[in-house]
């Protein structure tokens, strides 16, 4: 499923034109970037659904694969979810 065909079905079931639910799914999407960016813990939970958490990976040291060659990984974030028991159960 793309975002278009997501924009649609939210169109569909809520009874709302698509231009009103692409605006609703963008700013539910920029929600959940602002909260993982702006809270210390990174979180974000929708009962049911599941959650986002913000993790930070640790440097690493990896090998480049076109030349073999060591090279050190820089600290990242990085976001994971876990999905909630209801949509677990959905699947």
């Amino acid at each position: 499923m793309t975002k278009s065909d997501l924009v649609d079905m939210m169109a569909q079931d809520a009874g709302i034109t698509k231009v009103a639910a692409g605006a609703a799914l963008n700013s539910f999407i920029d929600g959940i970037g602002k909260a993982l960016k702006d809270k210390k813990d990174g979180k974000v939970t929708l009962v049911g659904f599941g959650t986002f958490l913000k993790t930070v990976r640790k440097a690493r040291k990896g090998r480049n694969p076109r030349t073999g060659e060591a090279i050190k990984i820089k600290k990242s974030n990085v976001v994971k979810f876990r999905p909630g028991k209801k949509l677990k159960e959905g699947i």
